[in-house]
Protein backbone atom coordinates (compact mmCIF):
# COMPACT_ATOMS: atom_id res chain seq x y z
CA UNK A 1 0.00 0.00 0.00
CA UNK A 2 1.30 3.42 -0.88
CA UNK A 3 2.27 5.42 2.18
CA UNK A 4 1.66 9.15 2.20
CA UNK A 5 3.18 11.34 4.86
CA UNK A 6 0.03 13.32 5.46
CA UNK A 7 -1.04 14.35 8.94
CA UNK A 8 -4.06 12.69 10.45
CA UNK A 9 -6.62 15.16 9.12
CA UNK A 10 -5.96 14.09 5.54
CA UNK A 11 -5.15 10.48 6.26
CA UNK A 12 -8.67 10.18 7.60
CA UNK A 13 -10.08 11.56 4.37
CA UNK A 14 -8.16 9.04 2.28
CA UNK A 15 -9.28 6.15 4.45
CA UNK A 16 -12.90 7.18 4.23
CA UNK A 17 -12.77 8.02 0.52
CA UNK A 18 -13.14 4.43 -0.69
CA UNK A 19 -16.50 3.68 0.86
CA UNK A 20 -18.04 6.85 2.25
CA UNK A 21 -19.87 9.75 0.63
CA UNK A 22 -17.81 12.80 1.60
CA UNK A 23 -20.14 15.42 0.16
CA UNK A 24 -21.41 18.36 2.17
CA UNK A 25 -24.47 16.43 3.37
CA UNK A 26 -22.50 13.74 5.22
CA UNK A 27 -22.65 15.50 8.56
CA UNK A 28 -26.43 15.05 8.68
CA UNK A 29 -25.85 11.34 9.23
CA UNK A 30 -24.29 12.14 12.62
CA UNK A 31 -25.96 15.06 14.35
CA UNK A 32 -23.67 17.86 15.47
CA UNK A 33 -25.06 17.38 18.95
CA UNK A 34 -23.65 13.84 18.97
CA UNK A 35 -20.31 14.32 17.23
CA UNK A 36 -17.69 17.03 16.85
CA UNK A 37 -17.15 17.91 20.48
CA UNK A 38 -13.43 17.14 20.66
CA UNK A 39 -10.44 18.37 18.62
CA UNK A 40 -9.93 14.84 17.29
CA UNK A 41 -13.52 14.58 16.08
CA UNK A 42 -13.30 18.05 14.57
CA UNK A 43 -10.22 16.97 12.60
CA UNK A 44 -12.16 14.18 10.92
CA UNK A 45 -14.93 16.63 10.03
CA UNK A 46 -12.50 19.21 8.62
CA UNK A 47 -10.98 16.50 6.42
CA UNK A 48 -14.14 16.57 4.32
CA UNK A 49 -13.28 20.07 3.15
CA UNK A 50 -10.05 18.79 1.62
CA UNK A 51 -11.78 15.83 0.01
CA UNK A 52 -13.88 18.34 -1.94
CA UNK A 53 -10.72 19.34 -3.83
CA UNK A 54 -11.02 16.04 -5.70
CA UNK A 55 -14.34 17.16 -7.21
CA UNK A 56 -17.07 14.82 -8.30
CA UNK A 57 -19.98 14.38 -10.69
CA UNK A 58 -23.61 15.51 -10.62
CA UNK A 59 -26.34 16.54 -13.06
CA UNK A 60 -24.52 14.61 -15.77
CA UNK A 61 -21.46 16.88 -15.42
CA UNK A 62 -18.02 15.66 -14.35
CA UNK A 63 -16.11 18.25 -12.36
CA UNK A 64 -12.98 16.38 -11.37
CA UNK A 65 -10.10 18.90 -11.27
CA UNK A 66 -7.72 16.62 -13.17
CA UNK A 67 -10.09 16.35 -16.11
CA UNK A 68 -13.00 18.49 -17.26
CA UNK A 69 -12.45 21.37 -14.84
CA UNK A 70 -8.74 21.92 -15.32
CA UNK A 71 -7.69 20.85 -18.79
CA UNK A 72 -10.96 20.36 -20.56
CA UNK A 73 -11.86 24.00 -20.09
CA UNK A 74 -9.15 26.40 -18.99
CA UNK A 75 -6.22 24.83 -20.85
CA UNK A 76 -8.19 24.21 -24.04
CA UNK A 77 -9.18 27.89 -23.99
CA UNK A 78 -5.48 28.83 -23.76
CA UNK A 79 -2.63 28.49 -26.28
CA UNK A 80 -1.56 25.25 -24.61
CA UNK A 81 -3.98 22.40 -25.35
CA UNK A 82 -6.62 21.28 -27.81
CA UNK A 83 -9.16 18.48 -28.02
CA UNK A 84 -9.60 17.91 -31.73
CA UNK A 85 -12.49 15.95 -33.13
CA UNK A 86 -10.94 12.66 -34.20
CA UNK A 87 -11.76 10.69 -37.34
CA UNK A 88 -15.24 9.27 -37.07
CA UNK A 89 -16.50 12.06 -34.81
CA UNK A 90 -14.78 10.90 -31.64
CA UNK A 91 -14.57 13.74 -29.08
CA UNK A 92 -16.90 16.04 -30.98
CA UNK A 93 -19.33 16.07 -28.03
CA UNK A 94 -21.73 18.61 -29.53
CA UNK A 95 -18.79 20.85 -30.39
CA UNK A 96 -18.08 22.00 -26.82
CA UNK A 97 -14.31 21.55 -27.14
CA UNK A 98 -14.12 23.32 -30.48
CA UNK A 99 -16.05 26.21 -28.92
CA UNK A 100 -13.55 26.41 -26.08
CA UNK A 101 -10.59 26.37 -28.43
CA UNK A 102 -12.05 29.00 -30.75
CA UNK A 103 -13.47 31.20 -27.98
CA UNK A 104 -16.98 30.87 -29.36
CA UNK A 105 -18.47 29.33 -26.22
CA UNK A 106 -21.90 30.10 -24.87
CA UNK A 107 -23.45 29.94 -21.41
CA UNK A 108 -24.86 26.51 -22.29
CA UNK A 109 -21.42 24.87 -22.63
CA UNK A 110 -21.37 22.03 -20.08
CA UNK A 111 -17.63 22.33 -19.46
CA UNK A 112 -18.09 25.91 -18.33
CA UNK A 113 -20.72 24.68 -15.89
CA UNK A 114 -18.27 22.04 -14.58
CA UNK A 115 -15.90 24.65 -13.17
CA UNK A 116 -18.77 26.43 -11.42
CA UNK A 117 -19.97 23.19 -9.85
CA UNK A 118 -16.43 22.33 -8.74
CA UNK A 119 -15.88 25.63 -6.95
CA UNK A 120 -19.30 25.96 -5.36
CA UNK A 121 -19.25 22.30 -4.34
CA UNK A 122 -16.08 23.04 -2.39
CA UNK A 123 -17.54 26.23 -0.94
CA UNK A 124 -20.71 24.42 0.17
CA UNK A 125 -18.56 21.80 1.86
CA UNK A 126 -16.46 24.34 3.76
CA UNK A 127 -19.53 26.37 4.74
CA UNK A 128 -21.25 23.30 6.14
CA UNK A 129 -18.15 22.32 8.13
CA UNK A 130 -17.70 25.83 9.50
CA UNK A 131 -21.32 25.67 10.65
CA UNK A 132 -20.78 22.33 12.35
CA UNK A 133 -17.67 23.58 14.15
CA UNK A 134 -19.65 26.62 15.30
CA UNK A 135 -22.30 24.30 16.74
CA UNK A 136 -19.73 22.07 18.45
CA UNK A 137 -19.07 24.35 21.41
CA UNK A 138 -15.32 24.06 20.86
CA UNK A 139 -13.43 26.77 22.75
CA UNK A 140 -12.30 29.79 20.75
CA UNK A 141 -8.56 29.13 21.05
CA UNK A 142 -8.91 25.58 19.71
CA UNK A 143 -11.39 26.55 17.01
CA UNK A 144 -9.47 29.56 15.63
CA UNK A 145 -6.88 27.62 13.56
CA UNK A 146 -9.63 25.30 12.30
CA UNK A 147 -11.63 28.27 11.04
CA UNK A 148 -8.45 29.70 9.47
CA UNK A 149 -7.87 26.57 7.42
CA UNK A 150 -11.46 26.33 6.29
CA UNK A 151 -11.68 30.00 5.36
CA UNK A 152 -8.33 29.79 3.55
CA UNK A 153 -9.52 26.82 1.53
CA UNK A 154 -12.77 28.61 0.75
CA UNK A 155 -10.75 31.62 -0.44
CA UNK A 156 -8.92 29.27 -2.83
CA UNK A 157 -12.23 28.28 -4.43
CA UNK A 158 -13.32 31.90 -4.63
CA UNK A 159 -10.04 32.80 -6.32
CA UNK A 160 -10.81 30.26 -9.03
CA UNK A 161 -14.27 31.79 -9.46
CA UNK A 162 -12.79 35.29 -9.55
CA UNK A 163 -10.37 34.25 -12.28
CA UNK A 164 -12.85 32.28 -14.38
CA UNK A 165 -16.17 34.15 -14.00
CA UNK A 166 -15.30 37.38 -12.20
CA UNK A 167 -18.74 38.40 -10.96
CA UNK A 168 -20.17 35.65 -8.76
CA UNK A 169 -22.29 35.21 -5.63
CA UNK A 170 -20.50 35.46 -2.29
CA UNK A 171 -22.01 32.91 0.06
CA UNK A 172 -20.45 32.22 3.46
CA UNK A 173 -23.46 30.77 5.25
CA UNK A 174 -24.67 27.20 5.47
CA UNK A 175 -28.26 27.93 6.43
CA UNK A 176 -30.28 29.69 3.73
CA UNK A 177 -32.32 32.61 5.03
CA UNK A 178 -35.89 32.06 3.76
CA UNK A 179 -36.43 35.82 3.70
CA UNK A 180 -33.49 36.64 1.43
CA UNK A 181 -33.12 33.33 -0.44
CA UNK A 182 -30.16 32.64 -2.70
CA UNK A 183 -27.45 35.32 -2.92
CA UNK A 184 -27.18 37.50 -6.00
CA UNK A 185 -24.14 38.42 -8.05
CA UNK A 186 -21.27 40.26 -6.36
CA UNK A 187 -18.94 42.39 -8.47
CA UNK A 188 -15.48 41.14 -9.34
CA UNK A 189 -14.01 43.92 -7.19
CA UNK A 190 -16.02 42.79 -4.18
CA UNK A 191 -14.99 39.16 -4.66
CA UNK A 192 -11.36 40.30 -4.94
CA UNK A 193 -11.64 42.25 -1.68
CA UNK A 194 -13.28 39.28 0.05
CA UNK A 195 -10.46 36.91 -0.93
CA UNK A 196 -7.76 39.33 0.18
CA UNK A 197 -9.50 40.00 3.49
CA UNK A 198 -10.08 36.29 4.23
CA UNK A 199 -6.44 35.46 3.62
CA UNK A 200 -5.03 38.39 5.60
CA UNK A 201 -7.33 37.76 8.55
CA UNK A 202 -6.45 34.08 8.83
CA UNK A 203 -2.89 33.66 7.64
CA UNK A 204 -1.30 33.92 11.09
CA UNK A 205 -3.40 31.02 12.36
CA UNK A 206 -2.57 28.61 9.54
CA UNK A 207 -0.09 25.73 9.94
CA UNK A 208 3.45 26.36 8.76
CA UNK A 209 4.22 22.94 7.34
CA UNK A 210 1.52 20.34 6.74
CA UNK A 211 1.45 18.42 3.47
CA UNK A 212 -1.89 18.44 1.70
CA UNK A 213 -3.30 21.24 3.84
CA UNK A 214 -3.76 24.96 3.32
CA UNK A 215 -0.70 26.45 5.03
CA UNK A 216 0.83 29.89 5.55
CA UNK A 217 2.89 29.39 2.39
CA UNK A 218 -0.20 28.43 0.40
CA UNK A 219 -2.03 31.51 1.66
CA UNK A 220 0.85 33.82 0.78
CA UNK A 221 1.16 32.26 -2.66
CA UNK A 222 -2.56 32.72 -3.26
CA UNK A 223 -2.20 36.36 -2.19
CA UNK A 224 0.73 36.72 -4.58
CA UNK A 225 -1.42 35.34 -7.42
CA UNK A 226 -4.16 37.80 -6.52
CA UNK A 227 -1.72 40.73 -6.62
CA UNK A 228 0.07 39.50 -9.77
CA UNK A 229 -3.23 39.54 -11.65
CA UNK A 230 -4.66 42.58 -9.86
CA UNK A 231 -4.43 44.78 -12.94
CA UNK A 232 -6.70 42.29 -14.76
CA UNK A 233 -9.08 41.71 -11.86
CA UNK A 234 -9.57 45.27 -10.55
CA UNK A 235 -7.54 47.47 -12.93
CA UNK A 236 -4.94 48.26 -10.26
CA UNK A 237 -1.35 47.05 -10.51
CA UNK A 238 0.11 45.64 -7.27
CA UNK A 239 3.54 44.38 -8.27
CA UNK A 240 5.22 45.41 -5.01
CA UNK A 241 2.51 43.72 -2.98
CA UNK A 242 3.11 40.55 -4.97
CA UNK A 243 6.82 40.77 -4.18
CA UNK A 244 6.07 41.26 -0.49
CA UNK A 245 3.83 38.18 -0.40
CA UNK A 246 6.46 36.11 -2.22
CA UNK A 247 9.15 37.15 0.28
CA UNK A 248 7.18 35.44 3.06
CA UNK A 249 7.08 32.05 1.31
CA UNK A 250 9.62 29.40 2.25
CA UNK A 251 10.68 26.68 -0.13
CA UNK A 252 13.22 25.38 -2.60
CA UNK A 253 13.40 23.81 -6.03
CA UNK A 254 13.78 20.08 -6.48
CA UNK A 255 17.02 19.28 -8.31
CA UNK A 256 15.01 17.08 -10.67
CA UNK A 257 12.13 18.94 -12.33
CA UNK A 258 10.12 15.74 -12.74
CA UNK A 259 10.43 14.81 -9.06
CA UNK A 260 7.39 17.06 -8.62
CA UNK A 261 5.36 14.80 -10.88
CA UNK A 262 6.42 11.31 -9.79
CA UNK A 263 3.84 8.93 -8.43
CA UNK A 264 5.41 9.43 -5.00
CA UNK A 265 5.52 13.20 -5.40
CA UNK A 266 4.30 13.79 -1.85
CA UNK A 267 8.02 13.69 -1.01
CA UNK A 268 8.79 16.77 -3.10
CA UNK A 269 10.20 19.71 -1.12
CA UNK A 270 9.01 22.07 -3.86
CA UNK A 271 5.28 21.38 -3.63
CA UNK A 272 3.41 23.94 -1.52
CA UNK A 273 -0.17 22.77 -2.04
CA UNK A 274 -1.53 19.69 -3.77
CA UNK A 275 -4.49 17.34 -3.98
CA UNK A 276 -3.40 13.96 -2.55
CA UNK A 277 -4.54 10.88 -4.40
CA UNK A 278 -4.03 7.18 -3.78
CA UNK A 279 -5.83 4.82 -6.14
CA UNK A 280 -5.40 1.92 -3.73
CA UNK A 281 -7.34 3.86 -1.10
CA UNK A 282 -10.23 4.53 -3.46
CA UNK A 283 -9.66 8.21 -4.24
CA UNK A 284 -11.29 8.98 -7.56
CA UNK A 285 -11.04 11.49 -10.39
CA UNK A 286 -7.31 11.46 -11.15
CA UNK A 287 -7.51 10.19 -14.69
CA UNK A 288 -6.09 12.90 -16.94
CA UNK A 289 -3.43 10.55 -18.35
CA UNK A 290 -6.17 8.19 -19.47
CA UNK A 291 -7.73 11.05 -21.44
CA UNK A 292 -4.64 11.89 -23.50
CA UNK A 293 -2.97 8.69 -24.75
CA UNK A 294 -4.09 6.61 -27.73
CA UNK A 295 -6.28 3.57 -27.15
CA UNK A 296 -3.32 1.24 -27.78
CA UNK A 297 -0.81 3.12 -25.59
CA UNK A 298 -0.88 0.34 -23.00
CA UNK A 299 1.52 -1.74 -25.11
CA UNK A 300 4.17 0.98 -24.81
CA UNK A 301 4.08 0.64 -21.02
CA UNK A 302 3.56 -3.09 -20.61
CA UNK A 303 4.28 -6.18 -22.70
CA UNK A 304 1.22 -7.79 -21.12
CA UNK A 305 -1.03 -4.76 -21.57
CA UNK A 306 -1.06 -4.13 -17.82
CA UNK A 307 -1.95 -0.46 -18.18
CA UNK A 308 -5.26 1.38 -18.16
CA UNK A 309 -7.15 1.78 -21.44
CA UNK A 310 -6.90 5.35 -22.75
CA UNK A 311 -9.40 7.56 -24.57
CA UNK A 312 -7.20 9.43 -27.11
CA UNK A 313 -8.46 12.92 -26.33
CA UNK A 314 -6.58 16.00 -25.17
CA UNK A 315 -3.33 16.96 -26.92
CA UNK A 316 -0.74 19.71 -26.93
CA UNK A 317 -1.44 22.47 -29.42
CA UNK A 318 0.76 22.49 -32.51
CA UNK A 319 3.78 24.71 -31.88
CA UNK A 320 4.01 24.00 -28.17
CA UNK A 321 6.53 21.16 -28.38
CA UNK A 322 8.78 23.00 -30.83
CA UNK A 323 8.73 26.09 -28.61
CA UNK A 324 11.03 24.25 -26.20
CA UNK A 325 14.78 24.28 -26.74
CA UNK A 326 16.03 20.79 -27.66
CA UNK A 327 18.13 20.77 -24.46
CA UNK A 328 15.24 21.81 -22.25
CA UNK A 329 14.37 18.82 -20.02
CA UNK A 330 10.84 20.18 -19.62
CA UNK A 331 10.22 19.27 -23.27
CA UNK A 332 9.72 15.70 -22.04
CA UNK A 333 6.37 16.85 -20.63
CA UNK A 334 5.05 16.33 -24.17
CA UNK A 335 5.16 12.88 -25.75
CA UNK A 336 5.83 12.83 -29.50
CA UNK A 337 7.26 10.21 -31.85
CA UNK A 338 6.76 6.49 -32.47
CA UNK A 339 5.43 4.35 -29.62
CA UNK A 340 7.23 1.04 -29.32
CA UNK A 341 5.23 -2.12 -28.73
CA UNK A 342 6.99 -3.97 -25.90
CA UNK A 343 5.65 -7.26 -27.24
CA UNK A 344 7.38 -6.93 -30.59
CA UNK A 345 9.97 -4.17 -30.35
CA UNK A 346 8.32 -2.47 -33.33
CA UNK A 347 6.03 0.55 -33.49
CA UNK A 348 2.49 -0.05 -32.23
CA UNK A 349 -0.05 -0.36 -35.05
CA UNK A 350 -3.34 1.52 -34.79
CA UNK A 351 -6.05 -1.06 -35.63
CA UNK A 352 -8.51 1.39 -37.17
CA UNK A 353 -6.12 2.62 -39.87
CA UNK A 354 -3.31 0.07 -39.87
CA UNK A 355 -0.82 2.93 -39.51
CA UNK A 356 1.95 3.14 -36.92
CA UNK A 357 1.24 4.99 -33.69
CA UNK A 358 3.61 7.91 -34.16
CA UNK A 359 2.52 11.02 -32.29
CA UNK A 360 3.02 14.12 -34.40
CA UNK A 361 3.26 17.67 -33.11
CA UNK A 362 1.10 18.87 -35.97
CA UNK A 363 -2.63 18.20 -36.16
CA UNK A 364 -3.86 17.82 -39.72
CA UNK A 365 -7.47 18.94 -39.17
CA UNK A 366 -9.02 20.10 -35.91
CA UNK A 367 -12.42 18.79 -37.04
CA UNK A 368 -11.17 15.47 -38.43
CA UNK A 369 -7.83 14.70 -36.85
CA UNK A 370 -6.00 11.41 -37.38
CA UNK A 371 -5.77 9.31 -34.24
CA UNK A 372 -2.02 9.89 -33.81
CA UNK A 373 -2.11 13.67 -34.29
CA UNK A 374 -0.99 15.86 -31.41
CA UNK A 375 1.68 15.53 -28.73
CA UNK A 376 0.38 13.92 -25.56
CA UNK A 377 0.39 15.20 -21.98
CA UNK A 378 3.13 13.17 -20.30
CA UNK A 379 4.27 15.39 -17.45
CA UNK A 380 3.19 13.11 -14.62
CA UNK A 381 4.82 9.71 -14.26
CA UNK A 382 3.16 6.73 -15.95
CA UNK A 383 4.24 3.13 -15.51
CA UNK A 384 3.17 -0.45 -15.93
CA UNK A 385 0.28 -1.42 -13.70
CA UNK A 386 -1.31 2.01 -13.61
CA UNK A 387 -5.07 1.93 -13.18
CA UNK A 388 -7.69 4.48 -14.20
CA UNK A 389 -7.22 6.38 -10.92
CA UNK A 390 -3.59 7.49 -10.77
CA UNK A 391 -1.58 7.61 -7.55
CA UNK A 392 0.36 10.85 -8.01
CA UNK A 393 -0.81 13.97 -6.21
CA UNK A 394 -2.02 16.82 -8.37
CA UNK A 395 0.23 19.86 -7.95
CA UNK A 396 -1.65 23.10 -7.31
CA UNK A 397 1.23 25.27 -6.10
CA UNK A 398 4.99 24.83 -6.11
CA UNK A 399 7.98 27.01 -5.29
CA UNK A 400 9.04 27.63 -8.90
CA UNK A 401 5.95 29.81 -9.22
CA UNK A 402 7.21 32.02 -6.40
CA UNK A 403 10.51 32.55 -8.24
CA UNK A 404 8.83 33.35 -11.55
CA UNK A 405 6.33 35.74 -9.97
CA UNK A 406 9.19 37.71 -8.45
CA UNK A 407 11.03 37.78 -11.77
CA UNK A 408 7.94 39.03 -13.59
CA UNK A 409 7.24 41.74 -11.03
CA UNK A 410 10.79 43.10 -11.23
CA UNK A 411 10.61 43.23 -15.03
CA UNK A 412 7.27 45.03 -14.87
CA UNK A 413 8.77 47.49 -12.38
CA UNK A 414 11.59 48.27 -14.82
CA UNK A 415 14.32 46.35 -12.96
CA UNK A 416 15.16 43.27 -15.08
CA UNK A 417 18.55 42.90 -13.38
CA UNK A 418 16.81 42.00 -10.13
CA UNK A 419 14.76 39.39 -12.00
CA UNK A 420 17.83 37.46 -13.15
CA UNK A 421 18.64 35.52 -9.93
CA UNK A 422 15.11 34.12 -9.83
CA UNK A 423 15.05 33.17 -13.50
CA UNK A 424 18.52 31.64 -13.27
CA UNK A 425 17.37 29.05 -10.74
CA UNK A 426 14.50 27.89 -12.93
CA UNK A 427 16.54 27.87 -16.14
CA UNK A 428 19.53 26.05 -14.65
CA UNK A 429 17.34 23.21 -13.51
CA UNK A 430 15.90 22.97 -17.01
CA UNK A 431 19.45 22.59 -18.35
CA UNK A 432 19.56 26.07 -19.89
CA UNK A 433 21.32 29.37 -19.44
CA UNK A 434 19.62 32.74 -19.05
CA UNK A 435 19.81 35.14 -22.02
CA UNK A 436 21.41 38.54 -21.75
CA UNK A 437 18.09 40.35 -22.04
CA UNK A 438 15.10 39.56 -19.83
CA UNK A 439 11.87 41.20 -20.91
CA UNK A 440 8.16 40.44 -20.59
CA UNK A 441 8.11 38.32 -23.73
CA UNK A 442 10.86 36.15 -22.28
CA UNK A 443 8.97 35.82 -18.99
CA UNK A 444 5.79 34.89 -20.86
CA UNK A 445 7.61 32.22 -22.87
CA UNK A 446 9.31 30.84 -19.77
CA UNK A 447 6.02 30.57 -17.88
CA UNK A 448 4.55 28.60 -20.78
CA UNK A 449 7.35 26.05 -20.50
CA UNK A 450 7.88 25.82 -16.75
CA UNK A 451 4.19 25.35 -15.92
CA UNK A 452 3.06 23.45 -18.98
CA UNK A 453 -0.11 21.44 -18.21
CA UNK A 454 -0.44 22.87 -14.67
CA UNK A 455 -3.53 25.04 -15.29
CA UNK A 456 -1.64 28.34 -15.40
CA UNK A 457 -1.75 29.19 -19.05
CA UNK A 458 -5.16 30.79 -19.55
CA UNK A 459 -4.50 33.22 -16.68
CA UNK A 460 -1.05 34.04 -18.08
CA UNK A 461 -2.46 34.52 -21.59
CA UNK A 462 -4.93 37.08 -20.26
CA UNK A 463 -2.37 38.92 -18.13
CA UNK A 464 0.07 39.21 -21.06
CA UNK A 465 -2.67 40.06 -23.56
CA UNK A 466 -2.14 37.00 -25.80
CA UNK A 467 -5.57 35.62 -25.05
CA UNK A 468 -7.37 37.87 -27.49
CA UNK A 469 -5.04 37.36 -30.47
CA UNK A 470 -4.82 34.65 -33.08
CA UNK A 471 -3.21 31.25 -32.66
CA UNK A 472 -3.53 27.85 -34.30
CA UNK A 473 -7.10 27.39 -35.58
CA UNK A 474 -8.33 30.38 -33.54
CA UNK A 475 -9.09 33.88 -34.71
CA UNK A 476 -9.04 37.02 -32.59
CA UNK A 477 -11.54 37.14 -29.75
CA UNK A 478 -13.31 39.95 -27.93
CA UNK A 479 -12.17 41.32 -24.58
CA UNK A 480 -15.31 39.92 -22.95
CA UNK A 481 -13.85 36.41 -23.33
CA UNK A 482 -11.45 37.15 -20.46
CA UNK A 483 -14.42 35.99 -18.39
CA UNK A 484 -16.50 32.92 -19.04
CA UNK A 485 -20.27 33.35 -18.94
CA UNK A 486 -22.27 32.47 -15.86
CA UNK A 487 -23.59 28.97 -16.70
CA UNK A 488 -27.15 29.08 -18.00
CA UNK A 489 -28.38 26.27 -15.68
CA UNK A 490 -27.34 28.42 -12.69
CA UNK A 491 -29.15 31.48 -14.01
CA UNK A 492 -32.24 29.32 -14.50
CA UNK A 493 -32.08 28.32 -10.82
CA UNK A 494 -31.31 31.77 -9.43
CA UNK A 495 -32.90 34.84 -11.01
CA UNK A 496 -30.63 37.11 -8.96
CA UNK A 497 -27.59 36.14 -11.05
CA UNK A 498 -26.48 38.68 -13.64
CA UNK A 499 -24.87 37.41 -16.81
CA UNK A 500 -21.38 38.70 -17.66
CA UNK A 501 -21.16 41.33 -20.43
CA UNK A 502 -20.89 39.99 -23.96
CA UNK A 503 -23.05 36.95 -23.36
Amino acid sequence: MKFKTIISIFACVLLLGACTDLSETLYDKVKSSDYGKTPGEIETIVGRAYSSLRGGAADGVNYYPTCEFVFFMTSVASDECVIPTRTGGDWFDQGVYLELHRHTWTADNAKIWAAWKYCYGGIASTNSIIYQVQQSGLDEETARPIYAELRGLRAYYYYKLLDIYGNVPLDTSYVVDPASGLPGTSSRAKVYEFIESELLQNIDYLPQNAYGRFTKDAANLLLARLYLNSEVYVERARWNDCLAACSKISGALEADYFANFKQENQNSKEIIFSIPYDGKMGTIGNYLASMTYHYEQRWAFSATGNFQWCANGISAQPGLYSAFDENDIRRKSILVGPQIDLRTGSTIIMPASGNPLDYTEEIDDIENAAQNCGGRLAKYEDKEGDSWERDYDMVLMRYAEVLMMQAECYVRLGDPASARPFVDQVRRRAGLGTPESIDLQFINDELRKEFVFEDHRRTDNIRFGDFFGEWWEKGSSGKHTALFPIPQPEIAKNSKLIQNPGY
